[in-house]
């Protein structure tokens, strides 16, 4: 069981990046899913990898890896928090999760996981790309479903989490059904039915208030951050971008999240580093060159200015 939990949120890390995950099962089956561990699973693995959607119940601290570690995910995850609390940092921003809510990460976002309760219980669905873009389509419309999008974790009212556990028990359903070929359409329906019909009440609150909260400077900067810190590091371009000063900006972040706007592209740069260096075996002149640095030994130094240690030290430790 801590295995498949292992393989549920690794299947989620660097597709983009090319690499391997060999797989024990009665024999090896090498997926193209980004990963270089080797993990002995049970012989329906191949299956579950290839899958536009797959659940896992039940999942409590014991099965948790719960470590420094960040994890990348390059498909959306959505959580279903039944007991217990946990705390965990998603993009940088940390949040103190307390059932009954949901958690989504989506996409490209980075989970570090840093407390988890001992009574704490989930239900985990992982959606692949081509399945959240066909649910984005039933769902575009809806001004709740923007709101969810931008707001990793929500609370669910007591009189509504009834709803949301008899709905994980009906995906759990049809995606269990092997005989059903229209399990996939079934399953996309089901969740925009739900999200229609109850989900949506979880963000009526947050949606009230969503054009003014859009509009804010350090939810506009953190998302240009993390479309461009790749490429863009110069406080200036984000300035720019935000049609203000480089000072007026950096100030406000400041004032506002505790850090400059210089040091959260530097977090950014820096946490997308470690996740490179801890989740692949990439070379690290070939991550230098991923995160658009001049030279490996450029990279090396703004690396060791932030974390203390040389990238190799810090892959080793």
């Amino acid at each position: 069981m801590e295995s498949f939990l292992f393989l549920c949120i690794c299947t989620c890390l660097f597709s983009d990046y090319g690499l391997n995950l060999h797989i024990e099962c009665n024999e090896i089956v090498t997926m193209d899913i980004g990963l270089h561990y080797d993990i002995k699973l049970s012989d329906d693995v191949s299956n579950i990898l290839s899958s536009d959607f797959w659940m896992l119940e039940h999942i409590g601290k014991q099965i948790i890896p719960t470590s420094s570690d960040p994890l990348k995910f390059s498909a959306t995850v959505s959580i279903l928090v039944r007991k217990g609390e946990c705390v965990a940092d998603i993009n940088l921003i940390q949040y103190n999760i307390h059932a009954p809510c949901i958690v989504n990460i989506r996409r490209s976002q980075i989970l570090q996981i840093k407390m988890v309760s001992d009574d704490f219980d989930a239900s985990c669905i992982v959606m692949s790309k081509r399945f959240t873009d066909n649910l984005f389509l039933k769902l575009k419309d809806c001004p709740q479903y923007s709101v969810a999008t931008r707001n990793p974790v929500v609370g669910i009212p007591p009189e509504l989490f009834p709803s949301f556990v008899r709905h994980v028990e009906i995906m759990s359903e049809i995606s269990s059904d092997m005989a059903n070929p229209y399990a996939y359409q079934a399953e996309v329906l089901a969740i925009s039915s739900f999200f229609y019909s109850i989900g949506h009440k979880c963000y009526r609150h947050l949606s009230e208030n969503f054009p003014k909260v859009n509009n804010r400077i350090p939810d506009r900067f953190i998302t240009l951050v993390q479309q461009n810190f790749k490429k863009e590091r110069f406080l200036s371009f984000y300035a720019d971008k935000l049609e203000i000063t480089p000072k007026h900006l950096s100030r406000t972040m400041k004032s506002l999240t505790g850090f400059t706007a210089v040091e959260w592209i530097e977090r950014f740069v820096v946490l997308e580093a470690k996740v490179l260096l801890k989740s692949t075996n990439l070379p690290i002149q070939q991550i230098a060159d991923e995160l658009n640095f001049p030279s490996q030994s450029f990279f090396g130094k703004y690396f060791k200015k932030n974390m203390g240690m040389s990238p190799k030290e810090f892959r080793n430790s």
